[in-house]
């Protein structure tokens, strides 16, 4: 293994692996706030356990993504030290900010945890929403970076030199809107259905049936919302990318060769070196529409691009068909459930829907995968769209791959652990008593 692939493998491997922990911990403590306020309104025993249950989750996940967030800073530096010598003036403030967010967060959730019956009943509710607002911004503020990776501002490039830096400019770039929303809904969708499969499991065995019910509810009412509005952020991100990255767009679409009126691609496998995609459903017309909004529309492809510029195409048609086929069950699983609110007697008693919803666990979080793959892969070969090349930011240093296997073995054990941890905590949910 070279070390420019192990450094991006590396690169990758810590991404994959804080965005599933950083995502629960962003949007599990909406979920407890809200079973709070229940109990708080209802006086309800039942709520007042899910919320310590859940805050349980929360500091586990808070941990870890801490944790993993501080490894991929150091990485940055290590592996990508050219990247930060120029990038870091111009887009340091979101991640400044971000820090911010993080004590904020962090202060909150002690307070939390240890509040019990010590303040304010709703004082202490209160610190358990700033522990999820203060999340979310720091979830924003870090996609704020990300999306100025993609859609670089804020500075003047001139002569290898960047010059004029508008910190604010960089921040608010062109990207950081539609990926933020993007990103959002992802999180809660991912989080709502994967915490509801957990519970649905539980109710199939018939343990604490209305505890699990109302567990159920709540993260299915995030979740459910989050689908159902995915497809209108997803609408929006790829017209932004149309617009600023047509290449990427072209990769996501396996699309080879430009065309008026092009055909929309459901699935297939792309061929780059034919230029051709087998195997694939086409609809007529159909991504220019999505595109641009106009079914004659002319789309670029990847002919309109040197070849040293163009993404890998393979792997990135391939995540973004998985997103957007996940999303879209997801959407009807949705569906499902608010059906389901209104019709008596609920399906939720049934085995059919619980297994519905517990097989579902994971693909929210497979899909929020596919998407960074989609983001990630869907730029190179830039590491900062179409100024700074991913080799050429790379460190000089040797024995990159070392650091790899070291990394590698770090977020093994921290998943070990966090496996560990939270079956602890499901089987004390299934083995208490009502």
């Amino acid at each position: 293994m070279d070390d420019f692939l192990a450094a991006r493998s590396q690169m990758a491997l810590s991404l994959g692996f804080h965005i599933i922990f950083a995502c629960i911990g962003m949007v599990m403590p909406f979920f407890m706030a809200t079973s709070h306020y229940r109990y708080l309104k209802t006086g309800e025993k039942e709520y007042l356990q899910l919320t310590k249950a859940w805050s349980k989750g929360v500091a586990i996940f808070f941990v870890v993504g801490a944790v993993s967030g501080t490894m991929l800073s150091f990485e940055l530096g290590l592996l990508w030290p050219k990247f930060m010598e120029h990038a870091g003036p111009i887009f340091g403030m979101p991640f400044s900010l971000e820090g911010t967010a993080f004590f904020i967060e962090a202060i909150a959730l002690g307070l939390f945890l240890y509040g019990w019956n010590k303040f304010n009943k709703w004082l202490h509710w209160f610190t358990g929403v700033i522990v999820g607002i203060s999340g979310l911004a720091s979830g924003i503020l870090v996609v704020a970076a990300n999306a100025w990776m993609n859609s670089p501002a804020g500075f003047d490039y001139i002569n290898g030199e960047y010059l004029n830096i508008d910190p604010i400019a960089a921040m608010f770039n062109e990207a950081w809107f539609t990926q933020a929303l993007h990103m959002i809904l992802a999180a809660f969708a991912a989080t709502g259905f994967a915490v509801a499969g957990v519970h649905a499991g539980l109710l199939l065995k018939k343990t604490k049936v209305s505890f699990h019910k109302k567990a159920l509810r709540i993260a299915l009412s995030f979740g459910a919302v989050a689908a159902l509005l995915q497809p209108i952020s997803g609408d929006i991100s790829a017209k932004d990318i149309a617009q600023r990255q047509p290449a990427k767009l072209a990769a996501m679409e396996a699309f080879f060769v430009t065309e008026k009126g092009a055909p929309l691609l459901i699935g297939g496998i792309p061929d780059e070196e034919t230029q051709t995609v087998n195997y694939a459903l086409h609809i007529p017309k159909a991504l220019s529409f999505l595109a641009f909004g106009d079914f004659e529309a002319e789309v670029k492809g990847l002919d309109q691009f040197p070849k040293e510029d163009h993404p890998p195409v393979a792997i990135t048609h391939y995540a973004f068909q998985v997103m957007v086929g996940i999303g879209g069950l997801l959407m009807l699983l949705a569906l499902l459930f608010f059906i389901s609110r209104w019709k008596k007697p609920l399906w939720e008693d049934k085995k059919w829907f619980l297994r519905l919803f517990l097989l579902a666990t994971p693909l929210g979080f497979i899909a929020l995968e596919a998407g960074w793959i989609v983001t990630e892969v869907g730029r190179q070969p830039w590491i900062i769209y179409g100024i700074m090349r991913t080799r050429d930011a790379l460190t000089p240093m040797p024995g990159i791959q070392y650091s790899f296997y070291l990394f590698t073995a770090v977020y093994l054990s921290l998943s070990v652990v966090v496996l560990f941890l939270l079956s602890r905590q499901i089987k004390a949910l299934e083995t208490s008593t009502d």
